[in-house]
């Protein structure tokens, strides 16, 4: 590995890392990111990137650009969309959101052939020909500028947009003249500035050479790698009873008397992002429970578009913030209530869950969940991107996991891409698995899928050095916090926020063999301004993402929830906290980074730290 603590001298608003698909932006001290949850104007013409839902690339805008004048009205603007499905999907949510707003709006959606002169190149998810001549496609959804933020927002939430790369493979295919930028609408998406010139990785340019066919044969890779993670131990752990993780069983075999199956890549999904993942398992659930009105819980406090995902899909979501086993009981009152009294409430048809969440690395009471869920017939999806595959088994009390891979599977932070796994042993699994098949739409591109591939084949490896180098941290932090013993007058850390240190017994049970911890904890400071000093000494890179082979810090709260701080602080974000994701630079520099800001926060608040070493 090569990445070094240097990322941390990127300037604001550039590429996180200097690549031309990088999924992350720099934001090296704190009031620029507290200016950019408010959007003011000086940070926001600094920005050149950042992660796909929120940001346009400069290639999809030049695609827009290109669009728009061919095809736009005046007072229009538009998204591209990968499939007729996506770009319905946006039209349905962009009418039905501005119905709720009283705004008229009328959607039009366009399709947008192109024709290639190699079978090569053309696009995985139309059928390939024998002849020289192919068809590729990609839809337009052309909207109003008054409903752009609707747009925008189904664009954040569902993850279903094209990425950079399939617009730069698009680009290639059309005739590029000189477009003229219109700025007359404060309301247009807007063009983001070339960041300095950056040239592609060996890998990067590799993948531009690649297949549609090399393309396939890397998400059958992907799909394998994902299934041999999502081992399935012994029999005691199928589907919500209590046992320990041992042998793994082969396909079909009897453990104490039970047929226990395999994760095969059968039961393996691929999608353009985590998010997209997310938006999937509802349509499926409501696929399932077609013509019955239903809604979801999500249980302990999650990412925050997880949780917005959930309230706008079906009849809603219930919330139950704090994750704690006083939730499970007042869930499971709820649920009996329910099922006493036919129309007090509609049925739940899931819980949603991570494991642990996002950021308070909370472990929820998985066999609990498990044992409601059997009781009262819902399904249970848990998301272990935090955990990771490398580190934490969740599979046996779930009936389906997904999974962030632009995250720990990525590693490089320059490839987005989801997964969902349903579980072979699962009470609801045929009906799922049958739908599942009905429904499933690959929009996953052959090009970000050859670079997940590529990116993801030393991912226990890359795990290994990240689970170490946090644990690291985090025990040169813990006995420095209130929370760790020192004196609240020599320190300036409340809380650690790890599961080694929050619930080591509970997250051992799910624990892998080889699994440590995890690469991400979070800091909470005894105040904004000890925060501030942290995060702005800090020498890594900082920028709202996690997972990558760089030590990336954010503060979470401040950016995540700026518009509604008393709201997340009653359920444990206060505003001085601060997430961060370990990489695998060298242990002796990191531990001296965070030595060096704690020193900083300590002097901001006039205290001295505890004399322990390093």
């Amino acid at each position: 590995m090569t990445t070094t603590i240097a990322l941390g001298d990127i300037p604001l608003g550039q590429p996180l890392p200097p690549t031309p698909h990088a999924l992350c932006m720099s934001l090296p001290n704190w009031n620029q990111v507290v200016g950019l949850a408010e959007e003011e104007k000086t940070i926001m013409d600094a920005i050149v990137t950042g992660y796909p839902r929120t940001f346009i690339h400069h290639s999809l805008q030049k695609l827009i650009d290109i669009c728009e004048q061919k095809f736009g009205h005046v007072g229009e603007t538009c998204l591209i969309f990968p499939s007729r499905r996506s770009v319905e999907l946006c039209r349905d949510f962009i009418l039905r959101q501005a119905a709720l707003a009283n705004i008229s709006a009328k959607v039009r959606t366009l399709q947008y052939p192109i024709h290639c002169g190699d079978s090569s190149s053309l696009d995985p998810n139309v059928p390939m020909s024998d002849t020289c001549s192919c068809l590729s496609e990609f839809h337009l959804a052309f909207f109003p500028n008054e409903v752009y933020e609707i747009a925008r927002r189904f664009w954040k939430l569902h993850g279903l947009g094209i990425s950079s790369r399939r617009a730069e493979h698009y680009l290639s295919f059309i005739e590029t003249t000189q477009v003229k930028v219109s700025r007359s609408s404060p309301l247009r998406v807007r063009l983001l500035k070339s960041a300095q010139p950056q040239l592609p990785s060996p890998e990067e340019q590799n993948c531009c050479s690649f297949t549609a066919k090399e393309g396939a044969q890397a998400k059958i890779e992907l799909r394998k790698r994902i299934a041999g993670y999502l081992v399935y131990p012994d029999a005691d752990n199928c589907q919500g009873s209590s046992g320990t993780y041992s042998s793994v069983s082969e396909s079909g075999s009897r453990i104490n008397g039970e047929v226990v199956h395999r994760v095969t890549e059968e039961e393996v999904f691929l999608f353009p992002c985590g998010m997209a993942a997310i938006f999937n398992v509802h349509q499926l659930l409501l696929e399932v429970r077609a013509g019955q009105p239903s809604k979801s819980v999500v249980f302990g406090f999650p990412y925050m578009d997880t949780l917005k995902i959930a309230k706008t899909l079906g009849l809603g979501a219930d919330f139950f913030g704090q994750g704690l086993d006083s939730d499970i009981d007042d869930l499971e009152r709820m649920l009996a209530q329910g099922s006493t009294t036919n129309e007090s409430s509609p049925p739940i048809f899931a819980l949603i869950t991570e494991f642990p969440s996002n950021p308070l690395l909370r472990v929820v009471n998985l066999p609990r969940l498990r044992a409601l869920a059997n009781k009262f017939n819902f399904l249970l999806v848990i998301d272990e991107t935090v955990g990771s595959f490398a580190n934490v088994n969740v599979l046996p009390f779930a009936d389906i996991v997904i999974t962030s891979l632009s995250k720990f599977m990525c590693g490089l932070a320059n490839v987005g891409g989801g997964s969902l796994v349903l579980n072979p042993n699962g009470r609801h699994y045929a009906t799922l698995k049958d739908r599942m098949t009905y429904m499933y739409e690959d929009i996953y591109f052959y090009g970000d899928a050859i670079v997940m591939e590529r990116n993801s084949r030393d991912f226990l490896r890359r795990m290994s050095i990240i689970n170490d180098n946090a644990e690291a941290i985090c025990d040169f932090l813990h006995p420095r916090t209130i929370a760790g013993g020192a004196p609240s007058d020599f320190a300036v850390i409340n809380q650690v926020l790890y599961p080694k240190y929050t619930s080591p017994t509970s997250y051992s049970r799910f624990q892998r063999p080889n699994g440590g911890y995890g690469g991400v904890f979070s800091l909470s400071f005894v105040s904004v301004a000890a925060a501030k000093a942290f995060y702005d000494a800090l020498s890594c890179a900082k920028g709202p993402s996690f997972g990558y082979e760089f030590t990336l810090a954010i503060p979470y709260t401040i950016l995540g929830h700026h518009d509604e701080l008393d709201w997340a602080k009653e359920y444990g974000l206060d505003e001085s906290l601060m997430r961060i994701s370990a990489g695998v630079e060298e242990k002796g520099v990191l531990l001296r980074c965070f030595k060096v800001a704690l020193e900083a926060a300590d002097a901001c608040v006039g205290v001295h730290s505890c004399s322990l070493g390093m």
